[in-house]
């Protein structure tokens, strides 16, 4: 008898892709056979995303492919929008099983039971424990991920993101080792550490630690040759934090620190823990101690109240700091949270406008910040793609950076040191040092 088959679609964050990767590993522990989302399955897993209103109309078009493809298998809805909508989604007559974040580990057993209630939500916001879940497997990737924390103690108007992941949870800086060391044993140089909220992590622990902490002790691991941080709060850097990722040589020089606006009254009507004042300060510190500092950050524009002198602002903030890159999202209005009660809509032409200025000026940001690297030989981690145009190999920079080069394919997922010759608007070209 052959194993019955399994394919997910996954929208939304990297911590998402991380979970999908964890699922496979369990439902492939238990006898499925993972085909590529596309084909013909007897379980389809769709892992959906609710941080914005697009986000919710690509989860049904997932959901309505999958059942065009996969007519006959059970679909499965599971992550953050069946989470915060489960009645939404079970609406959907395509969907046999939704399933929240906070019952995902149960997702193996509910399929081998043949349950017969379709909507499986437990309350996420009693999580108090990060479940300790096989580590997932790389299927042929060169960086490996992480996670390790889930759910988020802030309140920030806009998000909808603790009520679908709860609050913050950690786990035990003795498994993110035994995990770590796996990874670099399995020829993982690069280990990525990812999470909601990523700085908080060790808070919630008895006895409580630190990020901080943890870095130390990732960083003696052999082998590991990077250790790369997602999304951190300007708050969470303490000296305690900034001596070790200033001072290690295993922490990457790249960092995503969210920034959303560069008006202090906008990020007060967002409820950010922050001002620009100490997200200044911050840059300026990191950009000082690590010469090619790899900068990114995340803006919102058009919430609610925004005027033009706010978006000034916000323009001249990001003109005068060393960002290698911006993510640039138009607000978009979620139910639940406190920002969709707001008045001070603005209005779409305008958010329209905004965005395009400021991913104009996030692309002449990052050109600028890529031609300061040629010449330079950096140490880079060989991806398993290929550039598209060339057909070259590319190689991601501790900076963040692709870089393009001609060499062979036994270099996949190992290191090479690489010289940076040029900087063209789409990619960064180099050669083999």
């Amino acid at each position: 008898m052959s194993p019955r088959t399994v394919s997910f679609a996954t929208l939304g964050c990297r911590l998402n892709q991380v979970d999908t990767r964890q699922l496979q590993t369990v439902l492939e522990s238990r006898g499925f056979r993972t085909v590529p989302f596309g084909e013909p399955a007897d379980v389809v897993v769709v892992n959906t995303c609710a941080v914005t209103a697009r986000a919710e109309f690509s989860d049904r078009q997932a959901i309505r492919r999958a059942a065009r493809v996969s007519p006959r298998a059970r679909l499965v809805v599971t992550g953050c929008w069946a989470q915060t909508r489960p009645d939404d989604v079970a609406r959907l007559g395509e969907v046999d099983l939704v399933v929240g974040n906070a019952d995902k580990h149960r997702l193996p057993d509910l399929l081998e039971s043949h349950v017969t209630e379709r909507v499986h939500v437990g309350d996420v916001a009693h999580a108090r424990t990060l479940d300790v879940t096989p580590l997932a497997r790389i299927n042929g990737k060169s960086r490996a991920f992480l996670k390790v924390q889930d759910g988020c103690q802030h309140r920030c108007a806009f998000c909808i993101v603790p009520f679908a992941r709860g609050a913050s949870r950690s786990l035990e800086p003795k498994v993110v080792l035994d995990q770590a060391r796996l990874l670099v044993e399995t020829g993982h140089p690069e280990v990525v550490l990812t999470g909601v909220d990523t700085g908080h992590y060790g808070a919630d622990l008895v006895p409580r630690t630190t990020l901080a902490a943890l870095l130390r002790r990732l960083a003696d691991i052999p082998g590991l040759r990077w250790v790369r941080l997602s999304s951190v709060l300007p708050p969470y850097f303490t000296s305690e934090l900034l001596e070790v990722v200033t001072g290690s040589p295993v922490v990457a020089p790249h960092f995503h620190i969210p920034l959303q606006s560069g008006s202090d009254g906008v990020l007060r009507r967002m409820r950010r823990p922050y001002n620009v004042a100490m997200y200044r300060g911050l840059v300026e510190r990191l950009a000082t101690a690590i010469p090619r500092l790899g900068l990114g950050a995340d803006l919102i524009t058009g919430f609610p109240g925004e005027s033009d002198a706010d978006f000034g602002e916000t323009v001249r903030l990001i003109e005068t700091l060393p960002f290698s890159y911006l993510h640039v999202f138009p607000y978009s209005a979620r139910k639940g949270t406190e920002a969709a009660r707001f008045t001070g809509t603005v209005d779409a032409r305008t958010v329209g406008h905004r965005a395009r200025v400021l991913r104009e000026l996030a692309r002449e940001k990052n050109l600028e910040f890529r031609r300061r690297l040629v010449g330079s030989v950096e140490e880079a981690l060989v991806l398993e793609t290929r550039d598209r145009a060339t057909g070259w190999l590319t190689g991601l920079t501790g900076s963040y950076v692709e870089v393009c080069f001609e060499g062979s394919g036994a270099l996949t997922g190992g290191l090479a040191r690489v010289r940076v010759t040029a900087a063209e608007r789409e990619r960064t070209l180099g050669e083999l040092a």
